[in-house]
């Protein structure tokens, strides 16, 4: 999805909040496909708008934006969700991230802030406000540790594939395993897009919940 023009969506019930949202990213040349205050108005013109993005509000005046999530990534052509709330809690950000949600911010998060996670987010990286990363690994570790299935055996990877799901099972950003391993950002996100096709998954988020159910992540 990197290739691609990011196509946003922004959810909030707040409308100074949701207008300052898309004015930042259209002032950033990111096009803003529609916006909404609630969750029912952002599922019924998503279809036609086609969002690669959400940007989501947690808190929404008719359903939740753990709910409006699991919605959006359940449509045929789902876009990549970031939340963006005024909640920093672990049991939210938890909730938001199994609903589907690829990245989480709270909303003291500064412009540039939000406009490199809306890039990074769109890339397929995992991206939260500082401190909550590491929140949700753990949450990963624990839940692996108590339910470890090994399941199928996994389909081959190339030494330096499995080089790469080990770092981003670690936490590492792309830019940082690339100067780790010496290489390019565009390597390491071609080869993240591989490992992805070859284990028939769709996103950083569940790459880093697959290393770490087989231990990759030591």
């Amino acid at each position: 999805m990197e290739s691609e023009a990011i196509r946003v969506l922004v959810v909030d019930d707040h409308p100074m909040w949701r207008d300052a949202v898309a004015r930042d990213l259209g002032e950033d040349g990111i096009d803003v496909v529609g916006t909404a205050g609630d969750g029912a108005k952002a599922l019924r013109i998503a279809p036609a708008a086609r969002p690669t993005l959400a940007v989501v509000d947690l808190h929404l005046p008719d359903m939740g934006g753990v709910e409006l999530t699991a919605g959006l990534v359940a449509l045929p052509e789902p876009p990549r969700v970031l939340v963006l709330s005024a909640s920093g809690a672990g049991d939210d950000v938890l909730a938001a991230v199994k609903a589907g949600a690829t990245g989480y911010l709270v909303k003291s998060a500064g412009r540039e802030e939000l406009l490199d996670a809306v890039r990074r987010v769109h890339a397929g990286e995992a991206v939260y406000t500082p401190g909550l990363a590491g929140l949700v690994l753990g949450e990963y570790r624990r839940l692996s540790s108590a339910e470890r299935d090994p399941g199928p055996e996994a389909p081959a990877l190339t030494p330096r594939e499995t080089e790469v799901l080990r770092l981003v099972a670690k936490g590492l950003a792309y830019k940082q395993i690339a100067q780790r391993l010496a290489i390019s950002h565009r390597t390491v996100q071609n080869h993240v897009q591989n490992t992805l096709t070859k284990l028939h998954l769709h996103n950083r988020v569940e790459l880093v919940r697959y290393a770490i159910d087989r231990g990759l992540d030591g």
